[in-house]
């Protein structure tokens, strides 16, 4: 599948989701990076009007697991989060943030992915780390 149907499918099996809830669309997609952008705004943000950390989380959770997807053989398997962490460095208060994911291992049973997620100015807001479990349908 070409990059372009990958994201068809990724962006089109995330409708009417937590992912589309919060504006997130994936723009890059391959086997070993995954990029997408969530807007600033009121669906993202803390009531202190600054980006939400568990926005961030669900940006990079969706990365990781967007990358899984992408990776795997559909019709044998299906990946779910087993572990995810970060580390909020700054934060942002209005425009979009991109979260880049890049695979740093694939297992039979267990991918782990990395997503930093940077405001439009490429600042640093957050490191991420996911960990993906790989199950048999």
């Amino acid at each position: 599948m070409n990059n372009s149907g990958i994201l068809d499918e990724l962006n089109e099996s995330c409708r009417n989701t937590l992912i589309s809830n919060l504006g997130i669309v994936f723009t890059e997609a391959s086997e070993e990076r995954i990029v997408a952008t969530m807007p600033v705004d009121h669906r993202t943000m803390q009531p202190m009007r600054i980006l939400h950390g568990g926005a961030i989380m669900a940006l990079a959770e969706s990365i990781g697991g967007a990358g899984s997807f992408v990776m795997i053989d559909r019709s044998k398997y299906y990946s779910v989060g087993l572990e995810i962490n970060a580390n909020h460095v700054s934060s942002a208060t209005s425009g979009f943030v991109t979260g880049t994911g890049k695979l740093l291992h694939k297992g039979k049973r267990t991918h782990v992915w990395e997503v930093l997620v940077k405001d439009q100015n490429e600042n640093l807001l957050s490191v991420c780390r996911i960990t993906n479990m790989i199950l048999e349908l």
